[in-house]
């Protein structure tokens, strides 16, 4: 783990000047951080999940869906990660890219309320590609996240 992709990341998010690319620069420093396949920011809220940005070969094929499809569905249901070392293994995965093998997904909540307010989904094309390593960074990428929604919700 590259402890300042973190420090990089606050830093995008605390500038004004960045402001309108801030998520796709966060999306493109979680991947290179640890050299993911891809990397998507998700929004979550009554209407379903959308995309904010994403970093990566190729678009998500479902940049919106509802919130009860996918490994997505359980992570905001259970406000916890989630898990597939391999994505062909498991009836919850939602195809986004055919060469996906293994895929995490880690929810961005509002610390005060625990309320899910997005999801970091991070995609690899090797099985068992994802570890508590990556859990653990995704899972700070998800505190400065929650926290910039939650500032950004005040002003």
């Amino acid at each position: 783990m590259k402890p300042a992709a973190i420090e990089e990341i606050r830093a995008v998010l605390d500038d004004p000047a960045a402001a309108e690319d801030a998520f796709s620069c966060v999306a493109e420093l979680i991947r290179s951080a640890r050299d993911y396949t891809w990397v998507g920011i998700f929004r979550v809220n009554a209407g379903g999940i959308a995309i904010v940005s994403w970093s990566g070969p190729d678009e998500p094929a479902y940049p919106q869906f509802p919130v009860r499809q996918g490994l997505c569905e359980e992570a905001v249901r259970s406000a916890d990660t989630v898990l597939a070392d391999d994505v062909t293994k498991d009836p919850r995965y939602l195809t986004t890219f055919s060469t996906t093998q293994s895929e995490i997904v880690v929810p961005v909540l509002d610390q005060e309320t625990q309320a899910v307010l997005g999801l970091i989904d991070v995609e690899s094309e090797r099985a068992n590609a994802l570890s508590e390593e990556d859990s653990v960074f995704l899972g700070e990428c998800a505190t400065v996240l929650g926290q910039y929604w939650r500032l950004r919700a005040e002003r």
